[in-house]
């Protein structure tokens, strides 16, 4: 059975199964070991997601992982056991993340976690959950402190760092923009600071000269408009925003109200055409420049693409609501997807070290929606599956991807 709320998602609720067949004689039985929420026949995963506040519309993400395990669960599972997904809504907020989390570690019992969501609200537990040695797979943001083997081995990223990001469009600006003056909208937190961080690093000695000003919000605002006139005010010919999509959309709607048209650069993380660019007008949004390391579904390149099809075929049955134009509901596939994998490689040695062991030894996993080239990666001394991303730019309908695939170098 499986059901889903507003404040938890289990991909399937707990079973008991009896599996039968002959057992191959030539392989000698080996002793299962377990770690708390595994059984022969089931395996606890715990996640938090914002179901609601202002990062409510990220939820395909989270809903779309639980839709990947359902699939699973229903080909057998993994090696006979089955995934029980816990999912508790935490609102973006911090405090709750901190409350759900225990919950997921101290009340469910849960092996590990995957894809939790947020920068500020992973990092509220980041430390708790490296003192209980609780495995922290993928989690779904791309903030540079996740890759942190010997300060954090119990937490692992997923996306290309946001450090590195902005290392690339700060490469992008240089080659083409020189004389930029650049305006910088971001987010006032760990999130928003990181993406910022990487701009500056990537523009060297010329930062102070091209970055007129920089305007942050929080995410309790109602609006960006104050900024958004504040930065054209300021004679900027270039905008970076950094945002959440709400922001991110926000943003893209009040720079066209004023009719203000500089080169527009929009982080990776709203730059999704279904729940950032839609609700701000698609006309509006016309220009605007990113980058990504995943297929754009919107994109007819890959409409006969082997593994669009198949991503296309899971959201048909699993995720029939899902909206196909949002990007999100391709990160959630592929961090489920990457951690089936982690599960595959542990075989019946299904503890919270041999997860960790087996999550940072990872060698060109293939993913359905990753663009050709890119691959994902880890070892013991390298959190940061993904690596690279290429630039696109939304022609009014897509996004048009242009020149090689990057490497944001951090150094």
């Amino acid at each position: 059975m499986q059901y889903l709320t507003r404040r938890t998602v289990l991909a399937a609720a707990p079973v008991t199964l009896a599996f039968g067949g002959p057992l191959l004689a030539a392989r000698p039985a080996r002793a299962k070991q377990y770690g708390p929420g595994v059984t022969d026949v089931e395996i606890k995963i715990g996640n938090t997601g914002p179901y609601s506040g202002p990062l409510s519309n990220a939820s395909p993400i989270p809903i779309s992982m639980a839709a990947y395990f359902k699939m699973i669960n229903e080909q057998g599972g993994i090696n006979g056991r089955k995934i029980n997904f816990i999912s508790h809504d935490d609102g973006y907020s911090p405090p709750k993340t901190v409350e759900m989390t225990r919950q997921l570690v101290e009340s469910d019992q849960v092996l590990f976690t995957a894809g939790q969501l947020g920068t500020p609200t992973c990092s509220a537990i980041w430390h708790y959950m490296n003192e209980k040695k609780v495995p922290m797979l993928f989690v779904s943001t791309g903030a540079t402190k996740w890759d942190d083997p010997k300060g954090h081995p119990w937490t692992m990223g997923f996306f290309v760092s946001y450090q590195a990001e902005g290392r690339i469009y700060a490469a992008y600006i240089l080659e083409h923009k020189p004389d930029a003056k650049i305006g910088v909208l971001y987010q006032n937190d760990d999130f928003g600071k990181d993406y910022l961080k990487g701009l500056v690093d990537g523009l060297g000695d010329k930062a102070a000269s091209m970055i007129k000003i920089k305007d942050s919000y929080e995410t309790t605002d109602a609006t960006v408009d104050s900024q958004i006139v504040e930065l054209k005010a300021a004679g900027c010919d270039l905008l970076f925003t950094v945002a959440i999509p709400k922001f991110g959309a926000l943003a893209i709607r009040k720079v066209a109200e004023i009719g203000w048209k500089p080169l527009h650069i929009l982080n990776g993380i709203a730059s999704s055409v279904g729940v950032t660019l839609k609700p701000a007008g698609l006309e509006n949004a016309k220009e605007i420049i990113t980058s990504n390391s995943f297929k754009d579904a919107t994109d007819p390149e890959w409409q006969n693409d082997p593994g669009y099809k198949e991503w296309v075929a899971f959201m048909d049955k699993y995720y029939p609501n899902g909206d196909k134009s949002d990007s999100q509901t391709v990160y959630g596939q592929s961090i489920a997807e990457t951690t089936v994998q982690v599960l595959k490689q542990c075989g019946d040695e299904l503890t919270r070290e041999n997860v960790m062991k087996q999550e940072a030894n990872l060698h060109n996993l293939e993913l359905p929606m990753l663009l050709p080239g890119i691959t994902i990666n880890t070892s013991p001394t390298n959190f940061a599956p993904i690596r690279q991303a290429q630039m696109r730019r939304f022609d009014g309908e897509r996004y048009v991807p242009f020149g090689p695939v990057l490497t944001g170098a951090i150094g």
